[in-house]
């Protein structure tokens, strides 16, 4: 009830802008919005939404198998962690532009640029998130298990798995949300498809309503997918935890 009497004021304050600001150069009606947004249902636009998933995957795979052994290695080595502390920084400070004219000048117009942007986007985070996990771990627990000779296998799975999980879902909940912008943001400046390359169209045709549409569009996908995430990573801790 409060989410939707939230979308309600939304779109009280929406039209009431609308009625300050007329033109649909401006800011169309949410009534001639909504009407394209219908419109725009169609095999192109699930052909992009379909791109752009895939790349979003993708991305948020590549984090999460990079981002995880990265930061296991740098929460239990310090000389790791100095080493590459330094570097890791650096592509979190670097700006996406920058980046964005990296990726332009090696692949040109195409997939990559979204996906690699994306990635550099959100590893950085995965990493540190990772090495704050890591180091939460009891290390007299751990030094106790060593002294008994516990497997380390056993170690992995029990201490620093069991310490792990509630960042690893941290992350898959922090990807899921953010890999959406970084990849239309991305298509929408060096795609070739995907929902943010239909909103650099509209944009060429100053088809503000549809730029409107496709933006809600999008919108509603990235909270439904991070949604999604969110109770699939719940279950599985609960399942964790119960094992």
């Amino acid at each position: 009830m409060k989410t939707l009497s939230g979308i309600v004021f939304v779109l009280f304050v929406w039209y009431l802008l609308h009625l300050l600001f007329p033109s649909s150069l401006i800011l169309p009606g949410p009534l001639e919005t909504f009407k394209v947004l219908v419109e725009t249902m169609n095999r192109e636009t699930l052909e992009a939404f379909l791109s752009t998933l895939w790349k979003g995957a993708l991305s948020t795979v590549v984090v999460i198998a990079v981002g995880l052994p990265v930061g296991f290695l740098m929460g239990t080595s310090d000389r790791v962690y100095e080493f590459l502390r330094p570097v890791i920084t650096v592509i979190q400070a670097v700006p996406v532009i920058s980046w964005l004219a990296v990726v332009i000048f090696l692949w040109g117009i195409g997939w990559q640029g979204p996906v690699v942007i994306s990635i550099l986007s959100l590893l950085p985070v995965a990493i540190f998130t990772t090495v704050s996990g890591v180091r939460s771990v009891d290390r007299k627990l751990v030094e106790v298990m060593r002294v008994y000779r516990v497997p380390r296998t056993k170690v992995l799975k029990e201490v620093y798995l069991g310490s792990l999980w509630p960042f690893v879902l941290s992350i898959l909940e922090v990807s899921s949300g953010n890999v959406w912008k970084a990849i239309v943001m991305a298509e929408y400046l060096c795609g070739d498809r995907g929902l943010g390359v239909l909103i650099s169209w509209a944009r060429q045709y100053v088809d503000v309503p549809r730029v409107y549409a496709l933006t809600i569009f999008t919108v509603a996908l990235g909270i439904s997918f991070e949604r999604l995430v969110k109770v699939l990573t719940g279950r599985v801790w609960r399942r964790w935890r119960l094992s």
